[in-house]
């Protein structure tokens, strides 16, 4: 989950002369929180986009058992990525609340970009804390860095080698971007003023999750345009979603 600040500096149109995306995040909801609605943009303009989950997001409810919650959990992201035009849903099945940086999970998110060999990848905020200053949770920190190495460890059939041996995936080094949603050091932006609807949608989808919060009154609306507003002014539009663009190539 993320927020932007109210007063965005300016921000920069991101580049749309591409064809696939990977999204990997940690759970079920990461990419609704914010992103979903300009996956929308995406998918309706032709392009392809897959969903990488980490996590099953089986421990993200408290009154609900994680083993019950997994294939709930699963199932609402799947129906909240259709709403977005995203067919291709992974569950890597990694543990929820406990993910740690490091080798394991660099291999695992390596695997899902060599299988599906993306121009962009997207995730989520690794920093510290959100833009308001409230401290990120331990599994996005984890899986945004391990998303950083793992495109570049796509790239090198030396690493992660039983892949490309065992597993017939060959190297792909065709990342060239990777755009952080929710990060505190956004520089760029795009229009989600036409699908922000589907956004909204996309959210609403978690409806069991969103229960399980405790949210009174909570309104997916209210809350995403508490967003996309301040950064669609910042671009000059009725509703954006902000983004860190981090170059993995030299200029």
């Amino acid at each position: 989950m993320s927020t932007h600040p109210q007063d965005p500096a300016p921000l920069a149109a991101l580049p749309e002369d591409w064809s696939t995306a990977l999204a990997v995040v940690a759970h079920p909801d990461d990419m609704e929180f914010g992103a979903a609605a300009a996956v929308a943009r995406w998918t309706g303009q032709g392009k392809r986009v897959v969903y990488c989950m980490v996590t099953s997001g089986e421990a993200g409810i408290d009154g609900m058992d994680p083993d019950v919650a997994r294939g709930v959990r699963e199932a609402e992201q799947v129906e909240s990525a259709r709403l977005v035009g995203v067919d291709d849903v992974d569950f890597l099945g990694l543990p929820d609340g406990v993910l740690e940086y490091g080798v394991p999970l660099r291999r695992e998110i390596a695997r899902a970009v060599r299988r599906h060999r993306p121009d962009v990848v997207i995730t989520g905020n690794h920093h510290d804390a959100f833009p308001n200053g409230v401290p990120n949770q331990a599994d996005h920190v984890a899986t945004g860095r391990a998303v950083l190495d793992a495109v570049r460890d796509a790239g090198n059939r030396w690493i992660f080698r039983d892949q490309v041996e065992d597993e017939g995936l060959e190297p792909w080094g065709g990342v060239g971007q990777v755009w952080v949603a929710g990060s505190p050091a956004a520089t760029h932006a795009v229009d989600v003023s036409a699908t922000f609807d589907a956004g909204v949608a996309s959210l609403a989808a978690h409806a069991a999750y969103l229960d399980g919060l405790g949210w009174e009154d909570f309104d997916p609306a209210e809350f995403l345009a508490s967003m996309t507003g301040p950064t669609g002014s910042a671009l000059g539009v009725t509703h954006a979603v902000a983004f860190e663009v981090v170059k993995l190539t030299w200029d």
